[in-house]
């Protein structure tokens, strides 16, 4: 059978197509549209444009399934949706204007669905799986390859560069009013023993796939799909000028993201230190293939412990 899974974000809407035979998964596949919904949010509300744009795209990706005559389409939305006062609004306009039904998760099922997707790929046993998005960043604690923790954070990339950064890349001061605030969110986590450590992460999403990416070519890394921690310090001083090289070395290896990487990685590196991690090892699955799994096949679905 063939699917389309669409993940209506803050900052990209990204439409995926699946074959899934005989037990295996693979990707036919991947178009992303940077939507930047979080920037259409005023007064804790999207506007109308907000709301066009994301029917716009959820029509455009329609017609790409109707193309290949594929009839199995789901669309759900994450912080992009849950995070607003009108979610129930927009949902029954995209519905109106497209004919299509959006699932709007909350942060603790989108932890979840992040794990379901991830442990498909990687044998998980203990740590902590990341995920930082443009609207919100979840995190889950796994102890012996099941899920103890599984929480959201109202903080993404996207999120911090709209709420504090005036130009393209932030200013000394403006990191430092995104780390108090990541630093604030993280001491407000009650799920987790405030000496609860993990030495690896397993980072699922977007962001940390670009700041593998960054951490490949600024230094050179050989381990390709993963991060030594000490690393992120490292890339964030390199990154840390706001001069053209800086706009050049970013815009060269992850363009699309040249406004978000840096909150993104700030956020990053404050879990890592936090939770006193040493090691990030990159997922290709995560919250649409969860979906896709726990609440389309109904197969692999995980509930928290704790």
């Amino acid at each position: 059978m063939i699917y389309g899974i669409v993940d209506v974000g803050s900052n990209t809407i990204r439409l995926t197509i699946y074959q899934y035979e005989n037990g295996e998964l693979s990707s036919l596949l991947h178009k992303k549209t940077m939507a930047g919904l979080a920037g259409y949010v005023e007064q804790g509300e999207m506007s109308q444009k907000g709301i066009e744009k994301a029917c716009e795209i959820v029509s455009e990706y329609k017609e790409i399934l109707n193309n290949f005559s594929i009839c199995n389409l789901n669309v759900f939305a994450t912080a992009s949706l849950r995070n607003i006062v009108n979610t129930n609004e927009v949902v029954r306009t995209i519905r109106e204007l497209t004919g299509v039904h959006v699932d709007v998760i909350s942060g603790e099922e989108e932890a979840q669905l992040d794990f379901i997707g991830a442990t498909h790929v990687i044998n998980m046993q203990d740590g902590l799986l990341v995920d930082i998005g443009g609207g919100s960043t979840e995190l889950v604690s796994y102890r012996r390859g099941q899920i103890v923790t599984a929480v959201s954070m109202p903080i993404g990339s996207l999120s911090l560069f709209t709420k504090h950064v005036s130009k393209l890349l932030p200013k000394k001061s403006e990191k430092h009013a995104i780390v108090e605030e990541i630093r604030f969110e993280l001491d407000k986590l009650f799920e987790f023993d405030e000496n609860e450590l993990f030495q690896e992460i397993c980072g699922v999403g977007g962001t940390i796939r670009a700041a593998c990416k960054l951490n490949n070519d600024l230094l050179g890394s050989e381990a390709r799909n993963s991060i030594d921690c000490k690393h992120l310090g490292k890339m964030l001083k390199i990154l840390n000028k706001r001069k053209k090289d800086t706009y050049r070395r970013i815009l060269r290896v992850v363009p699309d993201r040249i406004h978000t990487i840096i909150p993104g990685m700030l956020i990053l590196n404050e879990i890592a230190t936090y939770f006193g991690s040493e090691v990030i090892r990159i997922s290709n699955y995560g919250v649409r293939e969860g979906y896709l799994y726990s609440k389309v096949l109904k197969d692999g679905g995980q509930s928290a412990k704790g």
